[in-house]
């Protein structure tokens, strides 16, 4: 078997298991339509999703083991990876974005995390970077605080504000 396929199986479990678990949320008398189950069941199905597809493209694979040595030869980039190195760096990035986020909340603290991560995995700083950056934020914001009815955090600096 292949990495991707054991990968696929596996997100599949984890996907199935957090199904399960947000299906023994406790409904209250003070949920709205959505319920406090509505992210995650939604969170777990797009898990499942992005699982069966991983799988499927294990399984449908047509590519021999030497043309993806060969395709790996041609976009070498002369980065080596580290995935310690790699997974560190962005359980680093994840925790500074937990230490700025009751201080700026939500938005901008999102709008940072998203420049950081782009900036750590190689993009240019520029005027792109900052409009995806404040873009993403604003989305994410909307997304939560607006459609999902998901309050987020002002933050300290801006709690005299209402967004």
């Amino acid at each position: 078997m292949n990495k991707e396929l054991v990968s696929g199986l596996l997100l599949l479990a984890l996907a199935a298991g957090y199904f399960w678990t947000a299906e023994a949320i406790p409904n209250s008398m003070l949920d709205d339509a959505f319920g406090p189950r509505g992210l995650p069941v939604v969170l777990a199905g797009l898990l499942a999703f992005l699982a069966l597809i991983l799988t499927a493209r294990a399984v449908f694979n047509l590519r021999t083991p030497a043309a993806d040595l060969a395709a790996n030869d041609e976009e070498d980039d002369g980065r080596t990876e580290a995935p310690i190195g790699r997974a560190v760096g962005l359980l680093a990035i994840g925790a500074g974005y937990i230490l700025i986020l009751p201080f700026l909340g939500y938005a901008i603290s999102i709008a940072v995390l998203i420049a950081a991560i782009a900036l750590y995995e190689g993009a240019r700083l520029g005027w792109r970077l900052f409009a995806a950056a404040a873009f993403g934020g604003v989305l994410f914001w909307l997304l939560f605080n607006k459609l999902l009815g998901v309050a987020q955090p002002a933050g300290a600096l801006f709690s005299a504000l209402s967004f």
